[in-house]
């Protein structure tokens, strides 16, 4: 890899990481200030809200200069999303502000990765990218909590400014102050990126050209015989991850009877699960062989179906007993699940998101490429959310709902499965991955 791109790595991992520290201390906000329950889970569709509304408008501008100028840009205004928390404004506000940095910065983050290394490290590169963020994503929600610990925050609130009055009185408010600086800090690591000097076409800059642009561009990738591939698979997974979160929580509540505070680490299985996938995908899969990580996307789906049975004695009664074994047993079991699910869905994301970009780039340009593949994404967050939320509101049995999840999944990537082999059918598709028009 060129030096370039492990600059470009540090600020991605310091950025996300701020972004995922900044949502416990903002759930910790919305606490001290007494708001609603309801509004908690609020936090994170506003902040993904951003990326779908916005998407018509963020590929252009990643487009319109420089890409590390602006990641630059978008770290400040996540840090004026944090100021905002301080100066009064609701915390769903902004969060908002800040998951508008957050879609304005992905497509410049991936585009550049595009621009500066050929095709065939393209694979390598997602698999640095899913592990930082994966890795940010844990040791950012652990640097929330420690932050919001009622010792640190005491800590932290006793510290005095001399003839300055900071205004933070609350411990999230505490909070937020340390995270700006995880922001100062990405902001400035993108000064040390080096222009790239891949320059685009003048971008529009009336809303409704953009607008129809941008449904251009999804349709260019949705009608690619390679890119309705990815963009279904990366689609998909998303969407599946974000509902496969919270079903883990409850899983882990209801089957083993775990407290809400100890089922969160319950996340952190499965994201090292996926760093461990996502880093063997990068070291043995060409983007050549992308597509043969399909299967692997089917079989993840099974195993969240099976897991639906798996139902210790310390579990209320129903399903498969597996006998009287004690309690760290069977954590240990549910641990090894969870682990090979994260496994499985590092392992064949990375590759499609990596052959994604390179469609995106060879039919359309960087910054766009990836605002559509973020639209089709958070979009699919967004509709999976929701259907998770009715079918609990229909007061469904967890079982049943992990089972219809999990064939979900694993019957749509059958039917992507089956959709590539028709299109080879057509033509050698495939021998496709590797041109370059820019």
């Amino acid at each position: 890899m060129k030096r370039g791109f492990y600059v470009i790595m540090a600020a991605q991992f310091f950025s996300s990481l701020a972004d995922n520290a900044l949502l416990i201390a903002a759930i910790a906000l919305l606490r001290d200030l007494e708001a609603p329950a309801w509004m908690t889970p609020m936090l994170k569709l506003f902040f993904v809200f951003s990326y779908v509304a916005l998407a018509a408008f963020v590929g252009a501008f990643a487009d319109s200069f420089p890409k590390a100028r602006v990641m630059f840009i978008t770290n400040l205004i996540k840090i004026g999303g944090c100021l905002m928390m301080f100066l009064g404004a609701h915390p769903l506000l902004s969060y908002a502000v800040v998951g508008f940095g957050a879609a304005a910065y992905s497509p410049a983050k991936y585009g550049i990765v595009t621009e500066l290394l050929p095709p065939e490290k393209l694979v390598a590169a997602n698999g640095w990218i899913e592990g930082l963020t994966v890795t940010s994503i844990i040791f950012g929600f652990l640097i929330g909590g420690i932050l919001i610990d009622k010792n640190v925050s005491s800590w932290l609130l006793a510290l005095d400014m001399p003839m300055i009055e900071t205004g933070i009185n609350l411990p999230a408010e505490a909070a937020i102050a340390v995270i700006v600086w995880l922001y100062v800090l990405a902001a400035a690591i993108n000064l040390l990126i080096a222009d790239t000097g891949a320059r685009y076409a003048k971008q529009h800059s009336h809303p409704w050209k953009l607008m129809v642009g941008f449904v251009h561009c999804c349709s260019v990738l949705w009608r690619d015989k390679l890119g309705q591939i990815s963009l279904s698979v990366t689609t998909l997974f998303w969407g599946a991850g974000a509902t496969l979160q919270f079903i883990i929580l409850k899983w882990a509540e209801t089957v083993l009877g775990m407290e809400l505070a100890r089922a969160a680490i319950l996340q952190a299985v499965v994201a090292v699960g996926i760093t461990i996938g996502a880093v063997y995908a990068a070291a043995t899969v060409t983007l050549k062989k992308a597509m043969s990580v399909l299967p692997v996307g089917i079989a993840m789906g099974l195993i969240v179906a099976g897991a639906a049975f798996y139902t210790p004695a310390i579990a209320p009664a129903g399903g498969l007993r597996l006998g009287a074994l004690n309690a760290s047993y069977f954590l240990l079991i549910a641990c090894a699940i969870l682990m090979l699910i994260g496994m499985l869905a590092g392992y064949f994301v990375v590759p499609m998101n990596a052959l994604l970009q390179h469609r995106g780039y060879v039919l359309l340009s960087a910054g766009h490429s990836i605002a559509v593949q973020n639209f089709n994404e958070n979009l699919s967050i967004l509709a999976m959310l929701c259907l998770y939320a009715v079918l609990i509101w229909m007061d469904l049995d967890l079982q049943t709902v992990m089972l219809m999840f999990g064939l979900f999944v694993a019957a749509s990537m059958m039917l992507v499965l089956l959709r590539h082999q028709f299109n080879q059918r057509q033509f050698d598709s495939v021998a496709l991955i590797g041109e370059t028009t820019h």
